[in-house]
């Protein structure tokens, strides 16, 4: 899970790799080669003049059917590992039968039990179809599509990605091991605001928690200050630690204050230009300039508090485990959590000659997770799993694409 923090925020929510480097622009929509398939089929048609009427956030359409020779709008990997898409469809109709998700729901208008149904139904066509191609057919006979308007009232949807790192830490503070991370205080419900800020909490270089409120509160150390901080980002990651044993983190409480990107600071400065930027040019900069770190983490006025989780999976924040690829997070005014939803858009691959590559897909989703950088009917956040691998892929997601909603017929 990933934990975006701003102020008020009292549940455990994500906070994005993309965060880093918010305002990229995206990777523009990729064509199709017959002109009746090209991505524009996919955006919203114009209903209506949004200067003289606001649109609603999810527009019910019919589905976006296949063209002949077009296998791109169905979800290829769908029946490649069935389990782990029914592992998370069980995750949210478990959700879906708690008070948190009664009490999330009380002022949609979508209710609970359409949700659940809906995946009940989805469920029950996944096990008994064998074919992408059945499962649309079947899912376009029994369910509305309700598409987001996007950031432009056209469905254009901005999606990055997220991920769970791998660091290497210590339970002792040595000579090399030197940053914390840091568990939640106590009191910290009781602090007066405005919060101290980053600076005043850990000190301009990461190593004066001691001398202040963040005393005794270490929970692990960590070799370069740049990976606790990451860890604040992502919101949880699996350590493994100097006694040859492994654990993992999670999120556990935040500070009241907005987060600030390490990219858009060094775009401010003029280290970079905007278009172009993605993280791996991030962290490249910062082994580089490593003394920088001193200068742009503390910029980042906000704070995140942890948890050992003793090898846990990473939840989102509905506290269910997050299924790489499969799990995403959006705003919740769009849709109260756990619903299903369908993605499109262009997303990083590794090929087999280690590079990275863009590929068009349309994948089914659960909407499992939230976050404070994730604002709004156009922006997605993907969940791409645990390790260096996926790391390098959320590293450089940033694309334009669209998001559906799936519900039974009424």
């Amino acid at each position: 899970m990933n934990n975006q923090h701003f102020a008020n925020i009292t549940i455990s929510l994500p906070v994005f790799m993309a965060s880093l480097i918010l305002g990229i622009q995206p990777l523009p929509n990729q064509e199709l080669s017959p002109p009746e398939c090209r991505l524009g089929k996919w955006n919203l048609p114009a209903l209506v003049n949004p200067i003289k009427k606001k649109l609603p956030v999810l527009i019910p359409r019919v589905p976006v059917t296949c063209c002949q020779e077009d296998i791109s709008c169905l979800d290829q990997a769908i029946y490649n590992d069935k389990k782990s898409l029914l592992k998370s469809i069980d995750y949210s109709l478990q959700y879906l039968q708690t008070e948190q998700a009664i009490t999330a729901y009380q002022k949609s208008e979508i209710t609970r039990e359409r949700v659940y149904n809906s995946l009940q139904r989805f469920r029950q066509l996944l096990i008994s179809t064998k074919s992408p191609q059945a499962l649309q057919a079947a899912i376009e006979k029994e369910f509305v599509f309700y598409q987001s308007v996007g950031r432009d009232n056209k469905g254009t949807v901005l999606f990055t990605a997220y991920y769970e790192p791998l660091y290497l830490a210590s339970r002792q503070p040595t000579k090399e091991f030197r940053y914390p991370a840091y568990r939640s205080p106590a009191d910290l419900e009781s602090w007066a605001k405005p919060h101290p800020s980053r600076s005043q909490l850990e000190g301009v270089d990461g190593l004066q928690g001691s001398k202040g409120k963040l005393k005794g509160l270490e929970l692990f150390w960590f070799k370069d200050r740049l990976e606790p901080y990451m860890i604040q980002i992502q919101g949880s990651a699996k350590l493994k630690l100097t006694d040859g044993t492994q654990t993992t983190i999670g999120y556990a409480s935040n500070t009241a204050y907005n987060y600030r990107s390490l990219g858009r600071s060094l775009v401010d400065d003029g280290k970079f230009p905007l278009e172009g930027l993605n993280m791996p040019i991030i962290l490249d900069y910062f082994r580089k300039h490593p003394q920088d770190l001193n200068i742009y983490i503390p910029r980042d006025q906000s704070f995140v508090f942890f948890q050992e989780t003793y090898g846990k999976p990473a939840q989102g924040s509905i506290s269910v485990p997050l299924t790489p690829e499969r799990s995403i997070a959006t705003d919740k005014s769009l849709m109260p959590p756990g619903a299903l939803a369908l993605i499109r858009a262009p997303f990083p691959y590794i090929n087999k000659s280690n590079k990275i590559e863009n590929r068009l897909v349309s994948r089914y989703v659960l909407d499992q997770d939230t976050g404070g950088a994730i604002k709004g009917a156009g922006r997605v956040d993907y969940f791409l799993g645990t390790g260096e691998a996926a790391g390098e892929r959320a590293g450089v997601t940033v694309s334009n694409g669209q998001l559906f909603y799936l519900l039974l017929k009424p």
